[in-house]
């Protein structure tokens, strides 16, 4: 589990969660430590549904990759037995991450109370985003449409469910650490993380069609080599990284209907997932 968790990775969905937070707790005169202790564990229970997802993903019976993070994927290091049980492992920790109890010590070492109600609403989030409805959905529509054509429209449903959930759900997640936010911040952070992450997923197929595996952490090239339909494959790379550039235009407009005082970070965020390298 540590070695698939702290092994390297971007932590771009943590930071989501934290940027998010940031920008809704900004200039609110009641602000308190739970608020952050919600925060700080929703960003690792994310990161650890994420490295759940790709341990299992990069095993034979999926993607079957060998590289992941630079390093030997977590099937080929310990094997698939134990691969599968850290990935069954780190989905549970996730939610009992989310879920501490009053009184624990432990659980709440600074002795901030996150409310039952944020403790649900957090759980649910990231539940309906890493399940059918979203991350575990889109890897069924992937490994069913492997060697077969699909539209632009049935490409962008795979990864709205399969790559933008989990992303769009850090935003929220963040947003929602903070009781009572504003529903006009609510729906503009939902805009952009939907547009952020449908940017990332186009600009994941233009790296995967570009770069090396030295820069990349895995093994580039592999969605061409296993026939799995992308956006440089349906679009092309020049027309691919044009849409990217619109979908974080996008994402930058639902910031400015947000009416939240500080999205520095959030902005930030944005710009590195369509200029970033990896």
């Amino acid at each position: 589990m540590r070695y698939a968790v702290l092994g390297g990775g971007k932590r771009l969905r943590a930071l989501l969660v934290l940027a998010a937070q940031q920008a809704v707790a900004a200039g609110r005169a009641d602000e308190q430590p739970a608020w952050q202790e919600a925060a700080l564990r929703s960003a690792c229970a994310i990161e650890l549904i994420h490295a759940y997802s790709l341990v299992h993903d990069d095993m034979p019976c999926m993607d079957n990759d060998v590289l992941r993070r630079g390093k030997p994927t977590v099937h080929v290091q310990f094997g698939q037995a134990t691969a599968l049980l850290a990935g069954d492992a780190m989905q549970a920790l996730a939610f009992e991450l989310l879920t501490p109890q009053a009184g624990d010590a432990v659980a709440t070492p600074h002795g901030a109370a996150i409310a039952p109600a944020v403790q649900a609403r957090l759980c649910a989030l990231l539940a309906r985003a890493a399940g059918p409805a979203g991350m575990a959905g889109g890897q069924a529509i992937d490994l069913a449409h492997v060697g077969k054509p699909m539209d632009q429209r049935q490409l962008q449903h795979m990864h709205e469910l399969k790559t933008g959930a989990l992303l769009q759900a850090s935003v929220l997640m963040g947003a929602h650490c903070v009781p009572e936010a504003p529903a006009q911040a609510l729906q503009a952070l939902q805009r952009y993380g939907q547009a952020l992450g449908l940017a990332f997923q186009v600009v994941d197929d233009v790296l995967d069609a570009t770069a090396d595996s030295s820069v990349l952490g895995k093994t580039a090239g592999k969605d061409a080599a296993d026939n799995k339909p992308t956006y440089v494959s349906l679009l092309g790379v020049q027309a691919a990284q044009a849409l990217a550039r619109q979908l974080h235009a996008q994402a930058e407009a639902a910031l400015d209907e947000a009416g939240l005082p500080d999205v520095a970070a959030l902005r930030a965020l944005a710009a590195w997932v369509v200029q970033r390298s990896h």
